[in-house]
């Protein structure tokens, strides 16, 4: 089943997920759901809260990078075979040079702006049978698994952004809190409930 995907502005987006234990309801329906409105969506990453869920639970689909021109191989092949799903999460040390990249998200369409993000990350979780693993990763996957991270702990990409870039994409972010984006996917906005 393909789930809204939950608009900029609606509070489930600022608040902290909760953990959840294997005997979440449903638990296996809603991530097979998630990955359904993901790729729905064309996303690479898709968090609980995006679909309404203040929970600790996110996944990530990288493919979709891997045609991108400037990958060695090597990078290409990670990103092809790289498609997890991540419970009760914590980012356990960002490491390396902060780099910029244009990032964009679900639940804010048609906005993007470079963020900055540490190159190499080490996190903590457990996978959809529970069992907890501890890893590290870098690049780009590094990346939309921060970006994902980021809205189990109630934070959006344009927090990480300038004060005049804010400036610049108010507007829009106004419009999608009026419900007046329109991007290829279904949407639940913050003032239409």
């Amino acid at each position: 089943m393909i789930y809204p995907i939950v608009g900029y502005g609606d509070p489930v987006l600022r608040k902290v997920g909760q953990e959840i234990t294997a005997e979440y309801p449903n638990l296996k329906e809603v991530i097979a759901n998630m990955y359904e409105t993901m790729y729905n969506a064309h996303g690479v990453g898709l968090a609980a809260p995006q679909v309404g869920l203040a929970i600790r639970l996110f996944i990530v689909d990288t493919e979709p990078f891997s045609d991108t021109d400037d990958l060695s191989k090597e990078e290409a092949e990670q990103l092809k075979g790289f498609k997890k799903t991540f419970i009760n999460a914590k980012i356990l040390k960002e490491e390396g040079e902060e780099w910029a990249f244009n990032e964009g998200c679900l639940s804010i369409p048609d906005v993007r702006e470079d963020v900055f993000r540490h190159e190499t990350i080490t996190i903590e979780y457990q996978d959809e049978n529970f069992e907890t693993k501890t890893e590290v990763y870098d690049g780009l996957i590094a990346r939309v698994i921060q970006h994902e991270y980021d809205h189990i702990e109630g934070v959006l990409f344009t927090d990480k952004i300038a004060t005049l870039k804010k400036t610049l994409i108010k507007k829009k972010l106004q419009n999608i809190m009026e419900g007046k984006a329109r991007p290829d996917y279904r949407m639940r906005f913050a003032k239409m409930k």
